[in-house]
């Protein structure tokens, strides 16, 4: 039996009232962000939530992958993990045990942009938990032991990796469409690189990048200014300015149709399509973002998922998306298929990125993805955690914390004829880098 919406008045007045319930909770969607720039030149960003006794502290350091040296790729990284492997007052032992023993976690991360420290506490354990941070960020030890350590995890990891067709196919599709610039390598590095990272260029690097005026302090939860001010912003102060390091960024991408072929004895092909991207920064961005949802972003409601998934039965999993940073990212299709239907997915993902390019969006489709994006927007801050990664980001690209204010009304000036434009401006089917890593003698591509 086929089970269908029924197209009533109630169902619509339905779905017109859940919409104004979401565009009510978008719009009460963030609380209100305190903003401070203290003497040292670090950007303080503090959002009151009282809801439950916890605080989550949030630091971004313009320091990530971009900033590694060539040759030393991975630098980045593990300078940031090495934070967290002891300080000159605590042995990485000891130090974790008083984080465990809190019930407080402290993690690093790091991605092509910049590296994170992020602290969850309670807020009895408030003062405990931002001394460790601040032991970490102003005292790391870098022990030799731990680093060797670190670097081998990482390349047993790297080594697992490639049995995952994957991460094989898009680390091979950032080293393809961007060849000699710093976001085409892995943030973890390489089994090349890693070995001649050491103890030293560790220390290099964490001078040349650790400073408060290139950094962004977030911090959300159960805390006041008033406490801040009383209990740490003492501490952040005693922090010193440094020199920061000059970008050397430097964009380069293919820009020809490339095609790259890995063999594997395996049943699903696992192929990549793309090009360069957009910055994060682009005035397009949200044309883009409108566009993207209905060629691939969105699931069930997108063209890729309706003619490859839904008609032809060809792939269980097709999406495409922007991956925008700093500097122009990636634009992706990215499908998995069997082997002897890797041919006709690759050209029917190709028709489509032709035929939004060709002819106008429908009104439908618009209205759908403006629905959806503005709708599910809340979701994107629904945990401490979330809320206040965005809310660093949103300074990081200088966005402005009237931000979630703005976002309604940025997608809902998409129109057609502006998805139409953004279509033919920056999609190339023509030009793509296609990556397959697939059984070669079943997937026949070009």
């Amino acid at each position: 039996m086929n089970l269908r919406i029924l197209k009533t008045p109630f169902v619509h007045v339905f779905f017109s009232l859940l919409w104004l319930i979401l565009l009510e909770g978008l719009l009460h969607a963030m609380p209100p962000v305190q903003r401070v720039v203290l003497p040292n030149r670090l950007i303080l960003l503090v959002s009151e939530e009282h809801s439950l006794p916890f605080i989550t502290v949030h630091l971004l350091i313009d320091a990530g992958s971009r900033r590694d040296p060539s040759g030393e790729e991975g630098l980045a990284r593990l300078t940031a993990r090495g934070l967290l492997l002891g300080t000159s007052r605590r042995a990485v032992s000891a130090f974790h045990e008083e984080l465990d023993f809190m019930g407080a976690s402290l993690n690093a991360s790091v991605g092509r942009d910049y590296a994170t420290l992020s602290l969850r506490v309670l807020k009895k354990d408030m003062e405990k938990g931002f001394g460790l941070l601040m032991d970490a960020l102003n005292q790391p030890a870098f022990p030799e032991d731990q680093i060797k350590r670190e670097v081998e995890k990482t390349l047993g990891a790297i080594r697992s990796a490639e049995d995952d067709p994957g991460e094989v196919a898009e680390k091979e599709f950032q080293k393809t469409l961007f060849p000699g610039s710093p976001y085409g390598h892995p943030a973890e590095g390489t089994k090349e690189s890693l070995p001649r990272l050491t103890r030293e260029t560790i220390v290099r690097f964490y001078r040349t990048h650790y400073h408060p005026n290139n950094a962004i302090l977030t911090i959300v939860g159960d805390i006041s200014m008033d406490e801040l001010k009383g209990k740490f912003l003492p501490h952040l102060a005693k922090w010193p300015m440094g020199k920061v390091a000059p970008e050397s960024f430097k964009s380069t991408f293919e820009k020809d149709r490339k095609t790259v072929k890995i063999d594997r004895p395996i049943t699903q092909a696992n192929i990549i399509l793309g090009h360069q991207g957009v910055s994060r920064n682009n005035p397009d961005f949200y044309a883009l973002t409108v566009m993207n949802y209905i060629l691939g972003g969105g699931g069930f409601a997108s063209r890729l998922v309706e003619e490859i998934r839904i008609k032809r039965g060809l792939a269980y999993a097709v999406h495409s998306f922007f991956d925008p940073g700093r500097y122009p990212g990636s634009f992706q299709i990215v499908l998995q298929t069997k082997n002897a239907s890797a041919r006709e997915a690759v050209s029917l993902s190709l028709e489509e990125m032709e035929r939004i390019r060709r002819e106008p969006v429908s009104e439908k489709e618009l209205e759908g993805a403006k629905k959806y994006l503005i709708g599910s927007f809340p979701m994107r801050l629904d945990t401490q955690a979330k809320l206040a990664n965005f809310i660093s980001q949103v300074e990081y690209y200088a966005l402005g914390l009237d931000y979630p204010d703005k976002y309604p009304s940025l997608i809902n000036a998409v129109s057609r004829e502006k998805a139409l434009q953004v279509a033919k401006t920056y999609l190339h089917p023509k030009n793509t880098i296609m990556v397959v890593v697939a059984n070669l003698m079943e997937a026949r591509v070009d």
